[in-house]
């Protein structure tokens, strides 16, 4: 029989624009996932930005004022360590160098897209990244290790110099792919071509989206399926649409860098007969989505392992209230299951 094995992943962060309140946007909302996820004896990966973290943890250390709750941070990611939930790296690189105008962090716009700056720069980033989440996390579990990596705005392209980079910091997995996506401007990647919208593979060190079976790193891509807008359209989606709206980046920002506030893999009107890919989302679909999902993966044709991981996604800063209610749904069906449980990333 074939078993599923259900991959939560929590981008754990601030707004894009520098703004709002980490406890608000991390620590709360994860705290209530963490708690759901265990009523139903399911485990969260958090894949938490070091980036903004060590800006306020910076702020703190010259302040002595701890404004955005850099030791409840640290608590809480230990926390969820002696739960036995799993925290990874996610990076937002232009938070390195980003200083705090009173209002919203100014971010280093000229670092935007990781993959793009050189060797040595992305080796520093990643470097500093991982060796603050091991200092924090090994006093917790001796066997903590930071081997799992998702970029920003999911770009992996160009591929070469951070897949060096993470093999040269014995990062051992990506999950940031996913099939039919594709962006232009501030970041740019085209995953329509990827492997595979649902089974890991050996990735090439030249390009992310092709399969190479002596890879040395392994892509987990976040579930997709291409689907027409009307798959786009629930509550919880046209919440987020209208509160990015308040949390823009500054015009002159987006001008010259070319700035998409809007990724165009997602819903537009521009793409009324045109299909995108659609994410296993516990933020954006509802519980039902969720279910018909899995039941359509069931379907597929599985020529690979009998084990099959499946990536979710989600974001802590819009992990709001009413998502408890239709993730439940979903988590109240999958325990029924007996083909499908829930996992952090294991070592190979």
């Amino acid at each position: 029989m074939k078993n599923f094995n259900l991959i939560f992943t929590l981008d754990y962060e601030i707004h894009g624009n520098g703004d709002g309140s980490p406890y608000d946007l991390i620590v709360e909302p994860t705290y209530r996932l963490l708690n759901l996820l265990e009523k139903y004896d399911a485990k969260l990966t958090i894949m938490a930005d070091v980036a903004e973290i060590l800006c306020f943890k910076n702020f703190y250390e010259e302040t002595g004022t701890d404004l955005f709750y850099f030791k409840e941070i640290v608590i809480q990611l230990q926390s969820a360590i002696k739960r036995g939930h799993d925290v990874q790296l996610h990076i937002h690189s232009s938070y390195f160098k980003a200083k705090y105008n009173g209002k919203s962090w100014v971010q280093n716009w000229d670092e935007y897209n990781l993959a793009s700056l050189k060797y040595d720069r992305i080796n520093e980033i990643i470097k500093t990244s991982k060796f603050f989440l091991e200092d924090i996390l090994k006093p917790i579990n001796s066997d903590y290790r930071c081997f799992v990596f998702r970029a920003a705005n999911w770009s992996m392209m160009p591929t070469h110099h951070i897949y060096k980079v993470l093999v040269d910091n014995d990062i051992l997995y990506d999950t940031s792919v996913y099939k039919g996506g594709k962006q232009n401007g501030n970041v740019e990647y085209d995953y329509t071509n990827a492997y595979s919208n649902l089974y890991s593979y050996k990735a090439n060190v030249f390009d992310i989206n092709a399969e190479d079976i002596n890879g040395d790193i392994t892509e987990y891509p976040i579930y997709t399926e291409m689907r027409f807008f009307w798959s786009f359209i629930t509550p919880i989606r046209i919440f987020r649409m209208i509160r990015a709206k308040f949390h823009k980046h500054d015009s002159n920002i987006k001008k010259s860098l070319k700035f998409n506030d809007k990724n165009p893999s997602q819903f537009s009107f521009n793409s009324f007969f045109k299909k995108s890919p659609w994410k296993l989302d516990i933020n954006q679909s509802s519980g039902q989505q969720l279910i018909n999902a899995m039941k359509r993966i069931r379907k597929q044709t599985i020529t690979q392992s009998s084990s099959i991981d499946i990536v979710l996604i989600g974001h802590s800063k819009t992990f709001i209230p009413y998502n408890e209610k239709t993730l439940e749904k979903f988590l109240v069906w999958v325990i029924k299951q007996n083909d499908i449980s829930s996992s952090n990333f294991k070592i190979q």
